[in-house]
């Protein structure tokens, strides 16, 4: 026996690791991501990918379809009808998981899981797919897991086929994460264990922890020729057992969305979305949220809700008087649920294999922060798949894991004995749009599935893409293309740049696409005239001396007219409102000479609850109303349509009051713009508008919509006066203050309307304690209900900014004192903890009473935003402990 790579080797494996280490990591530009198509998904869920490369691919509102591997296009081929809304929450239901039989190319099996309209189960169901068609009379229903309706969320629904035929079915817990209205003492995003009656759907110890229950699972069946199943060995629960169901592989899940199994190893994995909790709370309720990635080699229970992560555990919490109890053991799991119907005593419980909260992790700290949803992608097995198109042996026996909300790809390298290894990014740079499947094709390539950025709606980034490996010659990359002006009127000289680098450093060439229009240059930069009116999307394709080639991405620009600017005028301090003191606007517009029409004009306010959202600042092409109107009188629709009375087609007014109560109104009847059709409101075949943009249907379709009776006409306010913000009392420092100026030009016969925007936010000013950064000496602390800084039992500091302090006259410090009278000296610098000095004062803090002072500016070198520093030095006080004062608030006081 020899050691080798970390652990007791045989020789064979020895040689076999040291082949492995000796293989050279690829560049990353060995990679590229080539979407094969987009724009043409409403909210995608899983894909299965056929024996000659066709891909099927379901949609959560009951869509199958598939894309064909040689024409490139997508068609639907199937239809199911599913429960995928409900009028009291957000559901998640709908088309969930897909995959083929193992003997597809044989028997044309495709198993889908789904939520029926007319009963409250998701069913795991078998269909035949044949011409181009998924059969619905074929269908055997395999499996039903009951579940409750009109809640959210957490369905999972992954299908992935083991070995021996078994087939891996993930279910969510079916539980409500958020808090319960109405409740005093509610979850707070930790486990939730509410089993007082009536409470059921905020508890799910009643489904993943329920050894009786199929939800919050992963269930292995083995699938018989007839369609009925059987239960492999080796489940967590022997058949027959008393209040268990043999079904169940892994319990103690929440919302494992995505699995994979490795046929070489036998070990599955998956991604577990997990709860939401942002501080730990050790004493009383428990650990913060956690995602994780977990591996099983073998049956097992995996802890939910009664653990999370590296087997934190929750502690016991009566809902109904906020006590806690003791924390549970996962070497001795216990449901005392209300509401389980299975085993009170659980098979202990195990840890997850990777786990990451929404802050920077400890143990794996390359996962970054921010909003989390872990995912399980494949593991690579190099000796599976074809030469010309597998990946390179370094990838051999690595796990890919991805992540939706945070965009990454992770492969994971195993220890011999399976533990995990270590893990570095893969296509690092390669933006991907909400990944919500990721398959390894039988050409052992990976092939990824993007839902989009938006929730519950068509997104236009939505695609199905694949990950291509470059052996040899690496094309061109291509980056930064950028034109003069994006509008502009007739002639329109076009001026476009593009950035572009080769891996071998071949020499390059150009070709330039403006519409239909192409041109070939040799330098990265283009100058074209455009003499007629319309929309043109700009790219360019960047080959190198072998042919190879990149395309850039698209910029879309409008020759005809040109985009108005809209500004807004604020007197005084351009950040903050203050209570009481009005804000007085003016908007100013201009249209490149033309006449300004101030009836287009509108002026409008609204307030926004985004915690801690910066001001912002935009120029936009928006105002759906004016712009809808006017790119209708472009077009032919004035033909056809009237909006008060009926010519050949119905008034508008008739559309609008037939759908703008249907929330999916504003999904299909843009495409029905686009695409023609007839059949709803008589004979009369409306025509179709190809070249119409998906986002110019969505206007028109908008302001449509706004003609109906019952529906609220916006009015706007004065293009020049004053406002008195008025911040929510019951969240005044979240309130974000926003005034918005919109205009529309009248555009022309044949020319299009174009909008603007310009939009002011001014927030609170009061800044709360999470807001500050670059603290120093002081000690963040968080409760259920707030943030606070202690503060420090010397010298301590903290950063503010970037804040314009025009019109301001002192900053006030808020906190509380505690047992201890303390007093600081306080400091105001700008730009570092060490510059120029606008400010000093003291504060000082008396037994547990609310305190503050006022600290009074002098005069500033300019009223431009800047980083300040308030520096603090303790006087009189303790020297550490509970005693010491907490910070709450900054208040941005006006001058006189």
């Amino acid at each position: 026996m020899l050691l080798g790579c970390g652990l007791i080797l045989t020789v064979a494996a020895l040689f076999s690791c040291q082949k492995k280490q000796s293989i050279a990591k690829p560049e990353e530009n060995r990679f590229i991501k080539t979407v094969l198509t987009q724009g043409e998904f409403f909210e995608p869920t899983e894909m299965t990918i056929l024996p000659n490369l066709d891909i099927l691919i379901v949609q959560r509102r009951g869509e199958i379809l598939k894309f064909d591997n040689t024409t490139r296009k997508v068609k639907q081929v199937g239809f199911l009808n599913v429960y995928y809304r409900s009028a009291k929450a957000n559901t998640e239901e709908g088309v969930l998981g897909l995959t083929t039989d193992p003997d597809f190319a044989s028997n044309n099996y495709v198993y889908l899981y789904y939520a029926p309209v007319d009963k409250a189960v998701d069913r795991l169901s078998r269909f035949e797919f044949k011409n181009d068609t998924i059969d619905t009379k074929t269908e055997k229903v395999i499996l039903e897991v009951k579940t409750d309706r009109d809640i959210c969320c957490h369905t999972a629904g992954s299908l992935t086929f083991g070995n021996d035929d078994q087939l891996f079915l993930s279910t969510g817990d079916n539980s409500t994460p958020f808090d319960e209205n109405g409740q005093k003492y509610p979850s707070h995003a930790f486990g939730p264990m509410d089993d007082r009656p009536g409470h059921f759907p905020y508890d799910s110890r009643r489904s993943a922890a329920n050894t009786n229950d199929l939800r919050g699972k992963i269930l292995r069946i083995k699938i018989n020729s007839d369609g009925t199943y059987s239960i492999p060995d080796g489940n967590l629960f022997p058949q027959g057992a008393a209040k268990t169901r043999p079904e169940i592989y892994i319990m103690g899940d929440r919302n494992p969305y995505r699995i994979s199994f490795d046929k070489k190893t036998g070990y599955l994995y998956w991604g577990e979305v997990g709860p939401d909790a942002q501080v730990d709370s050790p004493k009383t309720r428990g650990p913060m949220g956690y995602d994780e990635v977990n591996q099983a080699r073998k049956a097992g229970n995996f802890g939910w809700p009664l653990f999370v992560a590296n087997n934190y555990a929750y502690h016991r919490h009566n809902y109904a008087t906020n006590a806690d109890g003791p924390a549970y053991d996962p070497a001795k799991p216990v449901n005392e649920s209300r509401n389980n119907t299975g085993l009170m005593y659980l098979p202990p419980a195990q840890p997850a294999f990777i786990w990451y909260p929404y802050g920077v992790s400890k143990e794996f700290p390359q996962l970054g922060s921010g909003g989390r949803t872990a995912m399980a992608g494949p593991t690579y097995n190099y000796d599976s798949y074809p030469d010309s198109t597998r990946y390179s042996e370094y990838y051999d026996g690595k796990f890919f894991m991805y992540d939706f909300m945070r965009g990454w790809i992770k492969a994971v390298t195993l220890k011999p004995n399976g533990d995990y290894d270590h893990m570095e990014a893969f296509m690092e740079h390669t933006k991907f749009n909400g990944m919500i499947d990721m398959e390894m094709g039988p050409d052992g390539r990976i092939y990824v599935l993007e839902y989009g950025n938006g929730w519950f709606t068509r997104n236009p980034e939505a695609a199905l893409s694949r990950l291509d490996y470059l052996p040899g010659n690496r094309p061109p990359a291509v980056s930064d293309l950028k034109v003069n002006k994006k509008t502009g009127n007739l002639p329109f000289v076009l001026n476009a740049t593009v950035k572009a680098s080769d891996p071998e450093n071949d020499p390059m060439t150009y070709e330039w696409s403006i519409g239909p229009n192409k041109k070939e240059t040799t330098t990265p930069s283009l100058q074209y005239t455009i003499n007629q009116p319309g929309d043109y999307d700009v790219s360019v394709r960047v080959y190198d001396s072998h042919k190879a080639s990149t395309k850039s991405d698209v910029v879309s620009l409008y020759a005809g007219n040109e985009q108005p600017k809209v500004d807004i005028m604020l007197q005084g301090n351009q950040q903050f409102y203050f209570p009481g003191k009005p804000v007085v606007y003016k908007v100013n517009v201009t249209d490149n000479g033309d006449k300004v029409n101030t009836n287009n004009i509108v002026v409008s306010t609204k307030y926004d609850f985004s915690l801690f959202t910066q001001p912002v600042l935009g120029d936009q092409m928006v105002s759906a109303t004016t712009l809808g109107k006017n790119l209708m009188l472009s077009l032919d629709c004035k033909s056809c349509h009237k909006i008060d009375s009926t010519s050949i087609g119905p008034a508008f007014k008739n559309v609008a009051k037939r759908y703008f109560k249907n929330p999916d109104a504003t999904v299909f009847l843009p495409l029905k713009i686009i695409k023609g059709g007839s059949g709803h409101w008589g004979e009369v075949a409306m025509s179709a508008h190809p070249a119409l943009k998906l986002e110019d249907a969505n206007s028109i379709v908008k302001w449509i919509l706004t003609l109906a009776d019952t529906a609220k006409k916006a009015k706007s306010l004065p293009v020049a006066g004053s406002i008195l913000p008025k911040a929510d009392p019951k969240q005044p420092l979240n309130t974000l203050f926003e005034l918005s100026a919109d205009y529309t030009d009248n555009g022309g016969p044949g020319i299009r309307a174009l909008s603007a925007t310009k939009t002011v936010q001014l927030r609170s000013n009061v800044m709360d304690a999470v807001e500050l950064d670059d603290i120093y000496g002081f000690v963040g602390k968080d409760s259920l209900k707030d943030h606070y800084l202690i503060f420090p039992t010397d010298t301590g500091s903290f950063g503010v900014g970037k804040v314009s302090l025009a019109g301001i006259g002192s900053i006030e410090i808020a906190g509380f004192g505690k047992s201890v009278p303390a007093s600081y000296k306080i400091e105001i610098l700008m730009d570092s903890n060490k510059g120029k000095q606008i400010g000093k004062g003291t504060i000082s803090f008396k037994n547990k009473q609310k305190t503050s002072a006022q600290i009074a500016l002098k005069a500033l070198p300019d009223l431009k935003a800047h980083k300040y520093y308030l520096v603090f030095k303790q006087v009189t006080g303790v020297k550490g402990g509970r005693d010491l004062p907490w910070l709450k608030t900054l208040r941005f006081v006006p001058g006189k």
